[in-house]
């Protein structure tokens, strides 16, 4: 059920020394979403970003800051993210004990709620929240870092999450997240992916932000004109 074709530029793979620069060069290479990916150190073993690089971010854009909260705790931190300007917050099924409670906190702060699930959750975990989320984010790499290696065992799980929103009659998009670039793009649009985010093949392509956008945008039309 595919709904969009979006990019996800993710800032994990940014030079912070320029921070500005390269968001606004994101932007306009055509990036649909500018994605920050927050880690504790603890949910994930790396440590990077709190609210004040979102708001930072914001003041950047007017892109939609897609936050993803890679933490053990993201109920204490739904607002101070909602506040400094992110657009949308995905939070863990493997940190939520009140997962259900965790959305519909999301959705009352204003902005759109997410769920992500790590490479060994199934998919069915969802289920039960499918009415609640405007996105399904799907790790195609272990969390944590950028520059892993696509795991091509994650696009059977992107397609049981596509038939399973089609069952529901869910509108969520689905996204998916690791190792993706012009090769495991279309791989993931085969298998029912909508967003697409992508940290060093933007930000780190060897001609530069725009040619790696314009890299994935076009392996994500061929795809569609095939």
């Amino acid at each position: 059920m595919s709904q969009a074709h979006l990019i996800a530029a993710s800032i994990l793979s940014a030079d912070f020394a320029k921070l500005r620069e390269q968001i606004e060069e994101a932007q306009n290479g055509g990036a649909d979403w500018i994605h920050i990916d927050v880690m504790d150190g603890h949910f994930v073993p790396n440590l990077t970003m709190g609210p004040v690089v979102v708001e930072a971010c914001r003041r950047c854009t007017d892109l939609p800051l897609d936050v993803h909260l890679m933490v053990v705790e993201p109920d204490a931190l739904l607002k101070p993210f909602a506040e400094a300007g992110a657009s949308s917050l995905t939070v863990h099924v493997e940190a939520c004990t009140q997962l259900y409670r965790t959305l519909e906190k999301i959705r009352d702060l204003g902005i759109r709620p997410g769920v992500a699930l790590n490479p060994a959750t199934p998919a069915y975990s969802v289920t039960e929240v499918l009415s609640l989320v405007d996105t399904i984010l799907v790790m195609t790499t272990n969390p944590g870092y950028s520059g892993q290696a696509f795991m091509p065992g994650m696009l059977e799980k992107v397609r049981e999450l596509d038939s399973l929103r089609s069952e529901r009659s869910s509108s969520a998009l689905l996204e998916v997240d690791g190792g993706i670039n012009s090769a495991t793009a279309p791989l993931a649009v085969r298998a029912g992916a909508d967003v697409f985010v992508s940290a060093s093949a933007v930000f780190k392509h060897p001609n530069g932000i725009r040619s790696g956008l314009t890299a994935l945008r076009q392996a994500l039309g061929e795809v569609m004109s095939a």
